[in-house]
């Protein structure tokens, strides 16, 4: 009899066991854990990626993120890893602890280049004022949420449109890997043109890439992350040894960003956490630019979280009959708020990543592993300091792979059928060529609607979708008006 109740209670869930549903789903603690470090070495990237897009670009008054300028001694990159990796760190928690879900959260790529290139680059706008932009959208998706309207705004804009924006982005990302590593610029006699490859820095970027790839299509886990640290090592190794420098008129073979060392170990700067103003946006943008921005942001983010935990999900076999996953109320609650902490912690809109599966590949199949990739953030937050050795020619390859996977979403685009190929290809091409997010995403709705009216098929609009197109049309014809107005 005491074998057998000795038996019963070796067979009985531990209390982190049942909470999880662990063995419910099939997977074990040691599983879940391994499977939540080989989604932090996937993603990890984001931690070098986020503050060379984001503090490398003055605001509408001149200055980049956290003050000064790039002329008096350039961004503080560090303490905006610092931020990155912390804000990361207690969303990927959160969303492990409440909704069960192996799936992680960063600053997203593609978001954080609306944030830099399309809002805090205009005219008087603050990077204070964007990050407000951002909090905003992030209130504004979780009302969505909590009121389930969040389905109205999903059925209001084509599936295929939406896609085409996604497509949009990762070409977008693409260029900005391209110009930071030099391979592509522009000479004012032609709008882009073939840079000087015959430099030590392209190199750099060509063997980070030729590494990215090899690595992708063997299904190295962490590859983004490993090309990064050898073409890093690369570049500090020529940097000492043949002490390139920085590029300059008077030094055009130089690195965009010499790598320099600091340290390894510091203790984080968090001094950017609540460096956002909600309501200076709108005295600088205007309502109507405003509304605009904080919708093509609000799309951005609220459609690619829907559907990176539905591919997350699929490959954890954790969908319902319905496509859905369990708990989605509940992960989509988390992603809002993590657009929230995101404005407020100054590194962007934190959202759901589609690199979680590669800890779902591993085997993760609950919270446990988004907790697990939470808490390697954190400590990633002590290690800011290597930040620095990395030069954008080392992490330029990581955004054109990561522009190359948001591509392959353009399969789902119905290529034959104008009523919906004219209008992605516009989002999809006037995005890079005019090097604005809002500005793609505008061409595209606006279309659309053209091209409904043409056919005659007026009932197929949406009332959303010409709310949002008429809004565009102003958007677009601001500064004609207030050239014809003399304001």
């Amino acid at each position: 009899m005491t074998s057998v109740n000795a038996s019963a209670t070796q067979k009985r869930p531990g209390a982190i066991d049942r909470y999880f549903q662990i063995s419910e789903r099939g997977s074990t603690i040691g599983t879940e854990i391994r499977g939540g470090i080989v989604t932090f070495f996937a993603m990890a990237y984001i931690v070098v990626l986020n503050p060379l897009i984001l503090g490398t670009v003055e605001d509408g008054t001149g200055q980049v993120l956290g003050g000064g300028t790039l002329a008096d001694g350039g961004p503080n990159l560090a303490m905006i890893a610092s931020a990155t990796a912390l804000v990361a760190g207690v969303m990927s928690i959160l969303m492990g602890a409440i909704a069960n879900y192996p799936l992680a959260l960063a600053a997203g790529l593609g978001l954080n280049a609306v944030v830099a290139f399309s809002i805090a680059g205009l005219p008087n706008v603050t990077w204070a004022d964007a990050m407000g932009v951002i909090v905003l959208e992030g209130i504004i998706i979780l009302i969505l949420v909590l009121t389930g309207f969040r389905a109205a705004v999903f059925r209001a804009v084509p599936t295929e449109l939406k896609t085409a924006i996604g497509v949009g982005i990762g070409l977008f990302i693409t260029l900005i890997g391209l110009g930071n590593a030099g391979v592509v610029s522009g000479d004012g006699a032609t709008i882009l043109s073939l840079g000087n490859l015959g430099t030590l820095p392209v190199l750099v970027f060509v063997v980070g890439l030729v590494l990215t790839i090899v690595l992708h299509v063997r299904k190295v886990r962490g590859a983004l992350l490993i090309s990064i640290l050898v073409a890093t090592a690369l570049a500090v190794t020529l940097e000492n040894t043949l002490h390139i420098g920085g590029r300059s008129e008077d030094n055009p073979g130089g690195f965009n960003s010499a790598p320099t060392f600091d340290g390894i170990f510091s203790m984080p700067d968090f001094s950017l956490i609540g460096q956002f103003n909600l309501l200076g946006s709108f005295q600088n943008i205007g309502i109507v630019a405003l509304v605009l921005l904080v919708f093509s942001v609000m799309l951005a983010d609220f459609f690619d979280t829907m559907g990176t935990m539905v591919a997350v999900g699929g490959e954890a076999k954790l969908l319902d009959a319905n496509g859905n996953p369990p708990r989605s109320t509940r992960i989509l609650l988390v992603d809002s708020v993590g657009a929230i902490a995101g404005g407020v912690g100054s590194v962007s809109s934190n959202t759901a990543f589609v690199e979680s599966s590669a800890g779902v590949g591993e085997g993760a199949r609950t919270g446990l592993a988004s907790i697990t990739t939470g808490v390697c953030f954190l400590l990633a937050t002590l290690f800011s300091p290597l930040v620095g050795l990395v030069p954008y020619e080392a992490a330029a390859p990581a955004l054109v792979l990561v522009g190359y996977l948001m591509m392959t979403q353009i399969a789902g685009i119905d290529w034959k059928n104008a009523d919906i190929a004219i209008p992605a290809f516009l989002t999809i091409a006037v995005m890079p060529f005019t090097y604005s997010i809002a500005d793609g995403i505008g061409a595209g709705f606006i279309a659309f609607v053209i091209v409904k009216l043409a056919r005659g098929k007026i009932r197929e609009i949406h009332p959303l979708m010409w709310i949002v197109s008429i809004l565009f049309v102003v958007y677009f014809l601001v500064d004609p008006i207030r050239v014809w107005l003399g304001v």
